[in-house]
């Protein structure tokens, strides 16, 4: 017999408190904020949680539906004391109507490595993919770990914080040489500086 999936979901801090028993002793917080649900968790036990969350009945995360990098260098004005490199997922449980949010932090700065999730949900297939090419996060155990938006000999990964704004290289069509061509970033660098309204009632606005 097929069951309906429910049409209203459980309660965020129901959600919370059922996610916080499941995972007792395996993640470093089951947070709510702003009605959402995070589970913070470190790389050693990454895998074991995220099967649980795929597989325990009050879970069930038949989905993940996004999965991406984050750099945390400079984050809060320099006020981040933690680790640099993280990976977020975001989780659906079709049957249950429910979603969470997973944060694993990468161990090394230098080297960032994660365990792949691929074999729990495909979808992390391309999702994986793009935090590799866009922050150099390394997913251990993925089968075919190559970049998926940058060209095949971009040097970088240009979503880190000390990626320069302008690359590192320019491309163009090269007439003589009927082909393209990289070469040095011609464009000089600058300090990009906000506006700043000083005046009352500045082109109308209150």
């Amino acid at each position: 017999m097929s069951h309906s999936a429910p049409s209203v979901s459980i309660r965020p801090e129901a959600l919370r408190d059922q996610l916080a028993s499941l995972l007792d002793g395996r993640v470093r917080s089951v947070e709510l904020a702003l009605g959402e649900v995070t589970v913070t968790v470190d790389a050693a036990q990454y895998l074991d949680v995220m099967q649980m969350l795929r597989d325990a009945p009050v879970a069930r995360f038949e989905q993940l539906i996004d999965l991406c990098g984050i750099d945390y260098a400079d984050y809060g004005d320099g006020r981040w004391e933690g680790l640099r490199f993280a990976a977020v997922s975001h989780l659906l449980s079709v049957s249950l109507n429910q979603r969470v949010r997973v944060r694993v932090f990468c161990p090394d700065d230098d080297f960032p490595v994660v365990p792949s999730v691929m074999h729990l949900w495909n979808s992390a297939n391309w999702y994986e993919r793009e935090a590799f090419d866009l922050y150099g996060i390394v997913f251990e155990g993925h089968n075919d770990l190559r970049r998926i938006l940058t060209d095949y000999g971009f040097i970088g990964h240009p979503f880190r914080k000390d990626f320069p704004l302008s690359g590192h290289v320019e491309m163009r069509y090269d007439a003589e040489r009927m082909r393209v061509v990289y070469e040095p970033v011609s464009i000089e660098p600058r300090e990009n500086t906000p506006r700043i309204i000083r005046e009352d009632n500045y082109g109308g606005l209150h």
